[in-house]
């Protein structure tokens, strides 16, 4: 399969649909006051076997339905990048769509399209594609993936999804399955759980792997904390454990 029309043809979807949420957003006359920008600054820090301790810093901004975030991944002298990535968050009566688009250094280009489809019990889906330039995936699911999966918010307070991202254009088999549950325990207060399965291979000629994780985040007013641990991360041979802590402004 020829990959790079595929690459075009995910990014100017992704674009196109930006652009047309964009611009209803200028042409709807809304009476609520005008919204204002609110920041997430989250520094990270990720302990790998047989790999250097990295540490990551992202600055992620919010402004009505749109998002931007800027980041940078150091470890050691082996490896560092620089990140930027915008997403519109786009809200139909039937769900929602949300286009996004991330470079880094290094050449990187990635984007992808989501969809919500329904309420309060609704259809996940999705498509992301990149230009297959050297990266080191944050989100540590495949990029270059399907999303398929199912949520609900039947319950107050509370939501439940299980989705799975899977590998559909390097033939590696890669697959994570995960099911997430959010609480808000109040105002000021939420708890979120990510139980994680996969299989797969780093590429077409690797041996096979699998492992589970697991992260549990926590939210008290602005202030936040994230754990994670996770087996054979980015279906690499090390394990990976994760630390996070910040402040929403």
């Amino acid at each position: 399969m020829n990959s790079q029309p595929s690459f075009k043809m995910a990014l100017g979807l992704a674009l196109c649909t930006a652009l047309m949420g964009t611009c209803n957003m200028a042409s709807a006359k809304d009476a609520d006051a005008e919204p204002t920008w609110a920041f997430k600054l989250t520094p990270s820090l990720y302990a790998t076997q047989n790999e250097a301790t990295a540490a990551d810093v992202n600055l992620r901004g919010n402004l009505g339905n749109q998002t931007t975030w800027i980041g940078q991944y150091v470890r050691g002298n082996d490896f560092q990048q620089t990140r930027w990535g915008y997403e519109y968050n786009i809200d139909f009566s039937w769900g929602q769509i949300v286009p996004s688009v991330q470079l880094a250094s290094k050449g990187f280009v990635g984007t992808s399209v989501n969809l919500q489809i329904g309420g309060p019990t609704y259809l996940i889906t999705g498509l992301g594609r990149t230009n297959l330039k050297e990266y080191y995936n944050l989100t540590f699911d495949p990029n270059d993936s399907y999303v398929i999966g199912v949520g609900t918010k039947m319950i107050k307070d509370h939501t439940l999804n299980l989705f799975s991202v899977k590998d559909n254009r390097l033939n590696t088999g890669q697959i994570v399955t995960h099911a997430t549950w959010r609480w808000k325990i109040d105002n000021a207060q939420r708890l979120v759980i990510d139980v994680s399965h996969k299989s797969g291979r780093l590429t077409q000629n690797s041996d096979p792997v699998k492992g589970n994780g697991i992260s549990i985040s926590y939210d008290h007013g602005n202030q936040f904390v994230k754990w994670a641990k996770e087996q054979k991360v980015n279906f690499s041979d090390n394990n990976q454990q994760r630390i996070s802590a910040g402040l929403r402004f």
